[in-house]
């Protein structure tokens, strides 16, 4: 088994960032050529998915979620804590904080136009998120 920490920084909402070079490296790092590698995003308003990284599909993305998670509803946290970002744990919550990859050649088994990609989701943007990537296998 190998793990390591990747660490981003993000500027704002609705920010998608496109990591599968850092979880590649991580990869190859790691020296083993077929197990899996498992990321997990330790925050509770960001998430992790994969996609095609292509402007318009981001944009979908973007909006889907919107739609599940309406920056103009009424969130109980928000009257909890007031930090307005009620919206961002449900969004985060839907997507999920974790993703599981094979390996096979020493490489994560991306399909030709898929990506793994970190999702900003807080409205209190500019974030330094963690992700723990642990590669295990032979």
């Amino acid at each position: 088994m190998f793990r390591k920490i990747i660490s981003v920084t993000t500027r704002r909402e609705g920010e998608i960032l496109n990591i599968t070079p850092q979880v590649a490296a991580v990869v190859c790092e790691s020296g083993i050529q077929d197990g899996l590698v498992h990321l997990f995003v330790q925050h509770s308003t960001a998430a992790l998915t994969t996609i095609e990284y292509e402007p318009g599909v981001l944009a979908d993305l973007d909006r889907a979620l919107c739609v599940l998670a309406p920056d103009t509803a009424d969130y109980a946290h928000n009257t909890k804590w007031g930090d307005g970002n009620g919206r961002s744990h449900v969004k985060a919550a839907l997507v999920g904080p974790s993703l599981t990859i094979p390996v096979s050649g020493g490489a994560p088994c991306c399909g030709t136009w898929q990506q793994i990609v970190l999702l900003e989701l807080d409205v209190n943007s500019g974030r330094k998120r963690t992700i723990v990537c642990t590669v295990t296998g032979e």
